[in-house]
């Protein structure tokens, strides 16, 4: 498999200064991360990136903007479409609105409500199918019948180099970290923190977190190569594409050290933490990566002084939230 080409830092900066119109520079907190969990035996202190206070509640809306604002105008006036269990459609529907274009999205029945409730509210046109199969069947159909640009989640440069943004400017935040840790699922987010944190401190360690019944990139590194799962089960549904896909994994298997996996109790368990030690409600992926640091990451990391940790998203509703807490 070939290596794909990488963002470079000046396509990034370029990016972040197109998106910085519409997006919010999003704050970061720093606390020991022994504040986290009394069994730290180290003085390391965590970076909290919070990246759910973006406009979209998810970093999603830095990937949708780069990609819809490269479309030429004829482009624009088909409009977009997009396949969604939530994030990713209220990322393009915010996207859309902000610059003007039409979207008609398909999103499973599953999705969280407050999720549909957002898309509707930035203006899109909202299909529901089944399951993950015949959502992808329906919006093949949109793009062919209706020209309408098919908005990736997660996949080619549009995606990661929106994503690096949020890398480049952690980065201007904090300057260069010990390690940096993030969540996975198709790996859109991981590959452009990554491919940023890298090239501008190389010595910089990037692990990726991903939940235990959704592991496409655990599976990719172990392989070498992009795979189809048969099935995911994790309450980090927005972790929880069906593939990885060529373009992304190579660029996290350029520049990432390592995937682990979590599971949904060790998630809970930091979305508890992260409610009673930061003041800090976020849905089940925002978790993911404390997960990895007080888990499976621990030994690595505890020698280590600055760990900077990404938060990743905060749309759920009250009601799934208030169970997975009280759970």
């Amino acid at each position: 498999m070939s290596m794909a080409i990488a963002p470079t830092i000046e396509e990034i900066r370029a990016a972040h200064a197109n998106l910085s119109r519409t997006i919010r520079r999003t704050p970061v907190i720093e606390m020991p991360v022994r504040e986290c969990d009394a069994n730290w035996t180290s003085s390391s202190h965590a970076l909290l990136k919070l990246e759910l206070m973006q406009v979209t509640g998810t970093f999603k809306a830095r990937a949708a903007l780069n990609g819809i604002m490269a479309l030429t105008a004829d482009q624009r006036a088909k409009g977009v479409t997009a396949v969604s269990a939530g994030n990713h459609a209220v990322a393009v529907a915010f996207a859309a609105m902000s610059l003007g274009v039409s979207a008609k999205l398909v999103m499973l029945k599953t999705a969280n409500p407050l999720r549909v409730e957002l898309t509707l509210g930035f203006g899109a046109e909202i299909e529901f199918a089944e399951d993950g199969k015949s959502a992808f069947a329906r919006v093949q159909q949109i793009e062919a019948e209706e020209g309408r640009y098919f908005v990736h989640p997660f996949e080619g440069p549009g995606p990661v180099t929106g994503t690096a943004t949020l890398g480049l400017e952690w980065f201007e935040q904090c300057g260069a970290m010990d390690a940096v840790v993030i969540a996975c699922g198709g790996g859109g987010l991981l590959a452009g923190v990554a491919c940023a944190m890298k090239q501008l401190a190389p010595s910089t360690r990037v692990f990726g977190v991903e939940p235990i019944g959704a592991n496409g990139m655990f599976r990719s590194f172990q392989e070498d190569r992009p795979v189809t799962l048969q099935s995911v089960s994790t309450i980090a549904d927005s972790l929880a594409p069906p593939m990885t896909t060529p373009y992304t994994f190579s660029i996290c298997k350029r520049y990432v050290e390592r995937i682990i996996l979590v599971d949904d109790e060790s998630i809970r368990d930091a979305m508890k933490i992260l409610m009673y030690r930061a003041k800090l409600a976020v849905e089940p992926a925002g978790a993911v990566a404390l997960a990895g640091v007080l888990t499976g990451l621990r030994e690595p990391l505890q020698p280590l002084g600055r760990i900077g940790i990404l938060v990743c998203g905060s749309n759920i509703d009250a009601r799934t939230y208030c169970s997975h807490i009280n759970s």
